[in-house]
């Protein structure tokens, strides 16, 4: 199997000739020129923003899907990926000319364009979403999109920085993790260097310069240690292969700039890479490099036997010469390398029988991972709220894995934070759906405990037993997430829809709006039309058992009823009234000296409940609820110009009720960090108003979350849960 060339940006049509003939795959070459031929002409003069002509895209695009070891069909249909969204042919003609399976695979790649979305985020998801609809059916849809999304990163220094740096992010949270997760680590190290390049400039440039620099001292450290090795393995050069590895400058920058290390504090920045032909002589050579050099204690890892979900297998070990140099050995047999460079694609010509049969053990592997693959996309897929899909994917192909053994000794693999409902669902939906408990190392645990690496875990199950609801915001997967709805979805219509109205009436209470039955449902028509449904049923039942998100529709509802039934009023400050011949308003706030007053809460401090508070009599809008050491009320009150104004208020007992708060989360700058803020305060089904991120100047960001709150003891213990999440530094109260 030919390599992909990553130093040339464009490739030609001839280039991809040498390609093929070079390749032991018995390719179609006369559908492939007739492929070719269609691309040149329905392409005809454009051009890309470079300048270059466009036709050298889709050529370079199929080079690499052709350097992956793929078949005539994922050429083909490298060729004409673009031929459908940006020319005249239609997808009727490519299946008519190419067959079905082309069609469908141009079809997965091609973005939505045509469909009016609410927002970009939107139109990403959706995107998203058709891919991996697609992709579930057929994994080259994923395999053909991964290559034109990395000639398009190669060729993207042309584009504007945002398109850049909205790209870069893409591949962050999207394009990469599913690489990772097909096993395809050549892939997913250059998207991810490549788009750290934009989105960290300065970070990345530090470490290309550090890793130039020490270049040479890194040669001649590989080198001697290469022919120390050879020596001592007694293998004729012919059954052994030794060289030098450089880690990923966006590996090593995880490990520098987000964990505040140096590059000369981590073992594996260079590793010694050892290729032979069979499992025992992996084991072999394990035990010659252990007799070399020294092994350093808990850094010796076993994939041979127990293989990454994405099939990657190797023996890892970090070891220290004499010198006291410490680093890495990775051992490995020829198709294991196949493998871990290329995944599911270095396979796929194996599953297709181009170049041998191969033993039906590795025909069940192979499918059986394609099949997990297909069922964490279908959870993706299967969710109502297109927008999830994305933190989905990051979540479930999580880079870091756990792998936990049943009592019978079999290894299930869970991203990291997974829960014991994680691996419930994961072993079987009725599994999931009966379990009442656990145990992990024959002790009984809660329903949120999470997993690590090397536990043995029993789920306890019962017949009668039934899902709950909480487990939605405790279980890590959206698998597992997915399958709880549906149970939700199948079993409990009625409840959900019940549950589903009451939600929104509710929140349509707190945001002032009051419709009739008839002025709702026209209301809720643009929902919906936008997610499917066919009865405003439908929609309460989503809301009901989890499938849509209140806190994500409700500015959208808010914007439609502002629209539809407040077009020519203005907004105005909600000022409520307490009931007559009561000292206390409904908001929960008793006004000393006073009956039927008008309360209201000052924006500028945001009060809750147990916040020490004064009042201040405006002038026509009642009393103004301030706290006591809000800046805009004076320390001494006989300072104030007006001090008669100032009123005394108190809390009323056992105040039930939401009230603003504006949170400020000082943090280290990542990506996903604002979505991982957002998931918390989702978890704890806080309602969120405003939520907006700006970058500041020193790798440091800023998040401004207006949320709803009950009282102080409920802000503790968001502020504390915020606190938790990763890279937040502090958590402020306006």
């Amino acid at each position: 199997m030919g390599k992909y060339n990553n130093t040339v940006q464009y490739q030609t049509f001839d280039d991809l000739l040498e390609i093929m003939r070079n390749s032991s795959n018995n390719y179609d070459v006369k559908k492939i020129q007739k492929a070719y031929s269609l691309a040149v002409e329905a392409h005809g003069d454009q051009k890309r923003v470079s300048g270059i002509p466009y036709i050298l895209h889709p050529t370079s695009v199929a080079c690499i899907v052709a350097g992956f070891g793929m078949d005539s069909d994922s050429i083909i249909s490298s060729l004409l990926h673009d031929v459908v969204e940006d020319t005249a042919y239609s997808l009727e003609f490519i299946r008519k000319e190419f067959g079905k399976d082309v069609a469908n695979i141009v079809d997965g790649v091609t973005k939505i364009s045509k469909i009016k979305l609410y927002s970009r985020e939107e139109q990403q998801a959706e995107n998203i979403r058709k891919m991996l609809i697609a992709m579930s059916n057929d994994i080259r849809v994923i395999i053909v999109k991964l290559a034109d999304r990395l000639h398009n990163m190669r060729t993207i220094e042309c584009m504007p920085e945002q398109k850049r740096r909205d790209k870069s992010r893409e591949n962050m949270e999207v394009f990469a993790p599913i690489a990772h997760r097909l096993g395809m680590k050549a892939v997913k190290d250059e998207l991810e260097d490549l788009s750290l390049k934009y989105l960290d400039p300065i970070g990345y440039a530090e470490i290309e310069d550090t890793l130039v620099l020490q270049e040479n001292e890194r040669d001649r450290f590989i080198e001697r240690k290469k022919k120390e090795i050879l020596k001592a393995s007694k293998l004729p050069s012919g059954k052994i292969t030794v060289y030098g590895r450089v880690k990923s400058i966006n590996s090593i920058y995880r490990k520098t700039f987000l964990r505040g290390k140096t590059i000369d504090e981590i073992y594996d920045v260079f590793a010694l890479r050892i290729l032979v032909d069979d499992i025992k002589e992996c084991y072999n050579m394990l035990g010659v490099i252990h007799d070399l050099y020294t092994p350093i204690p808990n850094r010796f890892k076993d994939y041979i036997s127990t293989p990454k979900p994405n099939m990657y297998q190797s023996l890892h070990t970090t070891v220290i010469d004499s010198d006291g140099i410490p680093f890495e050995v990775q051992i490995r047999t020829w198709e294991m390398h196949q493998t871990a460079e290329n995944g599911i694609a270095a396979h796929w010509r194996y599953k297709l029988g181009f170049t041998r049969i191969v033993n039906n053990k590795k025909a069940r592997e192979l499918d059986e991972n394609i099949n997990r693959i297909k069922d964490t996309l279908r959870a993706q897929i299967d969710t109502d709220d297109s927008t999830d899909i994305i933190r989905n994917i990051r979540n479930d192909f999580d880079q870091n894995e756990v792998y936990v053994f049943s009592p019978k000794g079999d290894v299930f693999n869970l991203p990291n934070g997974s829960t014991v409902i994680d691996l419930a669902y994961l072993i079987h939906t009725e599994v999931g759906n009966h379990m009442v408990g656990a145990k992990v190392d024959h002790r009984i645990v809660p329903i949120d405990y999470k997993l690590k690496t090397g536990e043995i875990c029993e789920i306890l199950t019962k017949k009668d037993s039934q899902p709950r609801r909480d487990w939605l915001d405790i279980c890590k997967t959206s698998s597992a997430r997915s399958k709880i709805r549906q149970w939700f979805k199948r079993e409990k219509r009625d409840d959900n829809i019940i549950e589903g109205k009451t939600m929104l009436e509710r929140e349509l209470k707190r945001s002032n709006i009051s419709l009739n039955d008839e002025e709702l449902e026209q209301l809720l028509h643009f929902m919906l039309k936008k997610n499917k449904f066919n009865t405003v049923e439908d929609l309460y039942a989503s809301i009901g058992y989890g499938g849509i998100q209140l806190w994500k529709i409700m500015p959208r509802i808010r914007e439609e009823y502002n629209t539809k039934f407040k077009e020519n009023e203005e907004e105005t400050t909600v000022i409520q009234t307490a009931p007559a011949r009561r000292k206390r308003a409904t908001t929960g706030v008793i006004v000393d000296g006073m009956d039927d007053c008008m309360i209201k809460f000052s924006k500028c401090c945001n009060p809750l409940p147990g916040d020490p508070i004064i009042g201040y009599i405006t002038r026509g809008f009642g009393v103004s609820i301030h706290k006591r050491n809000c800046p805009n009320v004076p320390k001494n009150l006989k300072d104030a110009e007006e001090p008669e104004r100032y009123v005394k208020v108190r809390w009323e007992k056992g105040v039930k009720d939401n009230f603003r708060s504006t949170l400020e989360v000082i943090c280290s700058d990542r990506t996903g960090l604002l979505a991982d803020v957002t998931v918390a305060l989702s978890a704890m089904r806080i309602f969120i108003h405003s939520l907006n991120s700006r970058q500041l100047s020193d790798g440091k960001a800023i998040i401004t979350a207006t949320i709803d709150i009950s009282d102080r003891e409920h802000l503790d213990l968001v502020v504390n849960r915020l606190t938790s999440i990763k890279d937040v530094i502090e958590v402020k109260r306006f």
